[in-house]
């Protein structure tokens, strides 16, 4: 009974998810009127359905006054191709409605348009590297294949460590593989992007895997949430919110485009020198800056837009790592 239960909720919280891309997609073109109002000398905004609840981040430009549908076809060019694991799966309404979710938390509204434009090209750039099918003499490039996927491929086991059976319990039948648009893998991390969204992700893992909207919602989370207490999030290590302690400093840790891969992989990418995995994700940051005008000469230099000398602020542990 409590599963039926449980089941049906999940259920209705999908059919929620699509509901609210689909409002994405018929406000989008509507007019909303900017709310003000002052608190303490401080501007608070609410914009409507992109950026509701009075925050000083919804005075910015919101995502869609400067990312449009043609600039997320251009990112992701042949994630419909025929060849394409994840045809008809991802597009640009779901990934606004999922960010209308964080945009008054700052993500995509933080800074002035520069940053804000930065900020999605390097939330796009992880993602886009993650679920990429391309190769080097692939058409159109081997940058341009993003969201090809949005599950791992043939996976080899099903990701359930008992090491959290009381917190994380796995669910039978149940199979944590990589999922999203920043994988996700292992009951412990489904189950706590499910309990961040209120979806019961250790019942039903596939659902990151049905629902763009919220493989989009799971992604953004996870950019936006530190990993352990007192570490940053990418987003602050990205916007320049986080301030490096002397320890930091030591270990090369530096705010920039490289402390989130950092955040997000720790040694899986990091601390190795210049190694593949790691200027994947970075070439693909850099291709998005260009196709959105920003231009990668922005992107700053080596030491901050990579992690090769870095040292983890994770190191060796699974859990640290979303992959």
């Amino acid at each position: 009974m409590e599963r039926a239960k449980r089941n049906a909720v999940a259920a209705i919280a999908l059919v929620v998810l699509a509901v609210v891309a689909a409002r994405v997609e018929a406000q989008q073109d509507s007019n909303v009127k900017t709310l003000v109002k002052y608190k303490h000398g401080k501007k608070y905004c609410d914009k409507g359905w992109e950026c509701k609840g009075w925050s000083i981040y919804c005075c910015n430009l919101t995502i869609t006054d400067y990312f449009q549908t043609y600039q997320f076809e251009n990112l992701f060019s042949k994630r419909n191709s025929p060849v394409a694991h994840a045809v008809g799966f991802w597009d640009y309404h779901s990934f606004i409605a999922a960010a209308s979710l964080f945009e008054p938390q700052g993500f995509g509204t933080t800074g002035n348009k520069t940053m804000q434009m930065m900020e999605i090209a390097a939330f796009l750039g992880h993602v886009g590297s993650k679920t990429s099918c391309g190769y080097g003499v692939a058409t159109g490039g081997p940058l341009a294949w993003g969201l090809c996927y949005n599950h791992e491929m043939s996976p080899m086991q099903s990701y359930c460590d008992e090491y959290f059976k009381l917190t994380y319990p796995c669910t039978p039948g149940a199979e944590y593989y990589g999922r999203g648009a920043i994988p996700i893998f292992w009951n412990y991390n489904y189950g706590a992007v499910g309990e961040a969204l209120k979806v019961d992700l250790l019942s039903h893992p596939e659902y990151i895997e049905q629902n763009a909207t919220l493989a989009f919602q799971a992604a953004i989370w996870r950019w936006m949430t530190p990993v352990k207490k007192y570490q940053p999030s990418a987003h602050d290590a990205f916007v320049g919110n986080w301030k490096p302690t002397k320890n930091d400093t030591m270990e090369n840790r530096v705010p920039g485009f490289g402390t989130t891969m950092n955040i997000l992989y720790g040694d899986g990418v990091c601390g190795q020198g210049d190694v593949d995995s790691m200027n994947n994700i970075v070439s693909h940051y850099m291709y998005y800056l260009d196709l959105l005008g920003v231009g990668r000469e922005q992107a700053g230099p080596h030491e901050y837009l990579t992690c090769a000398e870095q040292v983890p602020f994770n190191p060796s542990s699974k859990a640290a790592s979303s992959t």
